[in-house]
């Protein structure tokens, strides 16, 4: 008799999480996406390969009209709206390669690095976007403020890829709701939701976008550094 196929839930119930927003829209999207390349026959790294692919040509589309935008030459909904759909979608294939692998056994300490550098590759597009709209918008934008924006952006990555590891530990370990919204700030789903929706409606408030992440990555960074701290000086 033939092994069942699995199906959206079995992939979906071994998603990693990453927050109330992805977990109710990536992650299931992902499932989706993990079910077509199991019945195609596809790997997790072809999975892994078109999230870059989409996620960095998104990001590209972006900056390259970034100028176009602020001189109201190309309509600011229409790269929102882009911008939107092109990273959820990178987003939820990245959920759907580990999905796929972990439900049919073909992870490796090789696809788990390619998966790794390929989200750092599109976080750093992301970045570029999101901060040649802040330029184009108003150019005035400090060098400096890029600079820390694009830094303290990468210690979500950073610290996703330390809490997967045997040493993982959470500053903040309740999951009731209300302690799930406050974490929205740092759901990447999220995050690229609220970032694409300014690009689309009001990419002039792109600036205080950029401030208001590195306030949070920058707050958390600190935050992380002490809880660090002080457990290894127990």
């Amino acid at each position: 008799m033939a092994e069942p196929r699995p199906t959206v839930a079995d992939f979906h119930r071994v998603n990693r999480g990453g927050g109330l927003f992805s977990e109710s829209l990536s992650q299931w999207l992902g499932a989706v996406f993990a079910l077509v390349a199991q019945r195609l026959g596809l790997r997790p790294t072809a999975l892994t390969i078109a999230n870059l692919v989409l996620g960095l040509a998104t990001s590209v589309a972006v900056v390259a009209l970034a100028d176009r935008v602020a001189a109201g030459d190309v309509p600011a909904w229409v790269v929102g709206l882009a911008a939107l759909v092109g990273w959820q979608v990178a987003y939820s294939l990245d959920c759907a390669d580990g999905q796929l692998a972990r439900v049919t056994g073909q992870g490796s300490a090789a696809g788990a690095r390619v998966d790794v550098l390929c989200d750092v590759a599109a976080q750093i597009a992301l970045v570029a976007a999101l901060a040649a709209t802040a330029v184009a918008q108003r150019p005035e934008t400090p060098t400096w403020l890029v600079a820390v924006f694009a830094g303290t952006w990468m210690v979500n990555l950073v610290t996703s890829v330390m809490q997967a590891g045997p040493n993982a530990a959470s500053m903040v370990t309740s999951t009731s709701l209300p302690v799930r919204l406050v974490k929205l700030v740092r759901d990447y789903g999220a995050v690229i939701f609220v970032a694409a929706l300014v690009l689309m409606l009001a990419p002039a408030l792109t600036f205080w976008v950029i401030i208001a992440f590195t306030i949070v990555n920058g707050a958390f960074l600190l935050a992380s550094i002490a809880f660090s701290a002080r457990a290894s000086l127990r």
